[in-house]
């Protein structure tokens, strides 16, 4: 027991040390600034459609105004930060690759806090700076419960992170820019199609950043448990069901799809 126990703590004693090495915090910033420009342009967007548009809560346009600019900024904040960290920008995302074994535990922890912290000082700099409007924070429809809520963004984060994987993946050829496009392109599709009943986060460093600045943490719960397992459950069909890892045969020298 004490060999094993050895092990396990060698064993997190390397990865710690490994989260704290110079590239890892190249890596931490990258996600920090990536996370910054991501959450200041969507809930920005939101601010502006309200400041242009006193009645957005009806005004279809507003949700079209959300939808794009979550889609152009993500895909921007995916795209510079993806040859350093990644490009996460996402709690959830950074979740689902740690359940997936793509990083340990300590360098997400690590993500997590650059993630939040970059979040929610992008919440307090457009608080700061406009004065006349609260930061929005996301919500839920009348007609929808807790848990209803919690299930339709675990199934937009899947999809989300499901994009995510198909767009990172190196064996299905070079995707260029296409790759941040897609994961855009999938996140406005998703606030399209969800902004007026769960507001559409999939984030949520993005729901609990505009939540501490607005102090009140109703429903947050439901930003957190349906991305969190959504993220999950897609990373892991996606490399153990639909595309599973290749595996090299000792004998033979050739790749074998694991599970195929």
């Amino acid at each position: 027991m004490c060999i094993f126990g050895n092990m396990a703590r060698n064993s997190l004693s390397a990865r710690f040390e490994q989260s704290v090495t110079l590239d890892a915090l190249r890596s931490y910033i990258a996600e920090f600034l990536s996370t910054f420009f991501y959450v200041f342009a969507v809930l920005g967007s939101m601010m502006s459609s309200r400041k242009l548009m006193p009645d957005a809560a009806s005004d279809p346009s507003s949700l079209v105004v959300v939808a794009v600019a979550n889609a152009f900024a993500l895909a921007s904040a995916v795209f510079i930060a993806a040859n350093i960290s990644g490009g996460h920008v996402n709690p959830a995302v950074t979740f689902g690759m740690a359940v997936g074994g793509h990083i340990s535990v300590p360098t997400a922890l690590f993500y997590w806090i650059s993630q939040l912290l970059a979040s929610v000082i992008a919440c307090l700099v457009l608080r700061v700076t406009i004065v006349e409007q609260h930061v929005p924070t996301y919500t839920i429809a009348e007609e929808m419960t807790g848990f209803g809520a919690s299930i339709l963004e675990g199934v937009l984060t899947f999809g989300l992170v499901y994009t995510i994987y198909a767009a990172g993946d190196p064996r299905r050829g070079p995707l260029g820019a296409m790759g941040p496009l897609a994961i855009g392109f999938i996140a406005g599709a998703n606030v399209l199609a969800t902004g007026p009943f769960s507001g559409g986060s999939m984030n949520p460093a993005c729901a609990f950043a505009s939540s501490v600045i607005a102090g009140s943490f109703k429903n947050q719960a439901v930003y957190w448990v349906g991305p969190l397992m959504g993220a999950a459950v897609a990373g892991l069909l996606y490399d153990n069901v639909v595309f599973p890892t290749q595996s090299v045969d000792p004998v033979r020298g050739v790749s074998e799809g694991v599970g195929v």
